[in-house]
C-alpha cells in the first residue's frame, strides 16, 4: 500500500469479526507503534492484548466498574458493558506510563502514546486488518485500570479493537485542508 494513500484513506472499522490479526501482523503493528515521536526517548507506552476468554473477563471487569460507581446501575447498561469487549476478536489496551522528567512534561508523554496508538492503527490498515480506537467512560475509570494491573503512574488511553472487517470499508470524508490551516503573520 502506498504510504500517502494509507495516511489519507485510513478509516476506523467498527464492525469486526474473526479472525484476529496473526502474530506476524501484530508484530508489524507494534513495531510501527514504537516509531512514534518520543521526546527524551522515554518510551512512555505499554500495551496489553486481550483475546479469547480474556475478553469475557474484561467485560466482567467493566460490569464491576459500573457497579462500583453506581450500585443501582440499570441492567441494560450492565449487559452493554459485558458485551463491549466481544465486538472484536482482539483488543489492545493502550497505556501511558507518565514519568517525571525535567524537560518532558506529562502532556507530551501522553501525546507520544497517542501517536503510538495511531501508528498501530495505520499499520493495521496497511495490512488489511480492521481497527477502531474506542474510549469512553470505562477507559478513564480507575477501577478498570487497577483491574488491568496498571500502576499509579499509568493511564489507560482506550482500547484498539482489531479483527477482520465485516463488509466493505467506508470512504474517508474529503476534507479541505484550507478549512483548518491559516498563516500566522507576526506583523499584525
Amino acid at each position: 500500500m502506498d504510504a500517502l494513500d494509507l495516511l489519507i484513506n485510513r478509516v476506523s472499522v467498527p464492525r469486526l469479526a474473526e479472525p484476529a490479526p496473526t502474530a506476524a501482523q501484530l508484530d508489524v503493528m507494534f513495531r510501527a507503534a514504537l516509531r512514534a515521536p518520543d521526546h527524551g526517548q522515554l518510551r512512555p507506552w505499554r500495551f496489553l492484548t486481550v483475546e479469547g476468554e480474556a475478553r469475557r473477563q474484561l467485560g466482567e471487569l467493566f460490569v464491576h466498574a459500573l457497579q462500583a460507581r453506581e450500585p443501582n446501575v440499570p441492567d441494560e447498561a450492565i449487559q452493554k458493558a459485558r458485551k463491549m469487549p466481544l465486538r472484536a476478536p482482539m483488543l489492545v489496551a493502550v497505556i501511558a506510563r507518565v514519568q517525571s522528567h525535567p524537560k518532558v512534561p506529562g502532556s507530551e508523554q501522553l501525546l507520544a502514546v497517542a501517536c503510538a496508538a495511531h501508528g498501530l492503527l495505520l499499520a493495521a490498515h496497511a495490512q488489511g486488518v480492521g481497527a477502531v480506537w474506542r474510549t469512553g467512560e470505562l477507559s478513564h475509570d480507575r477501577f478498570v485500570a487497577d483491574g488491568l494491573g496498571l500502576a499509579a503512574d499509568e493511564h489507560l488511553l482506550g482500547f484498539i479493537y482489531l479483527g477482520t472487517p465485516e463488509g466493505s470499508l467506508r470512504r474517508a470524508p474529503e476534507l479541505d485542508p484550507q478549512a483548518f490551516v491559516s498563516r500566522w503573520d507576526a506583523a499584525r
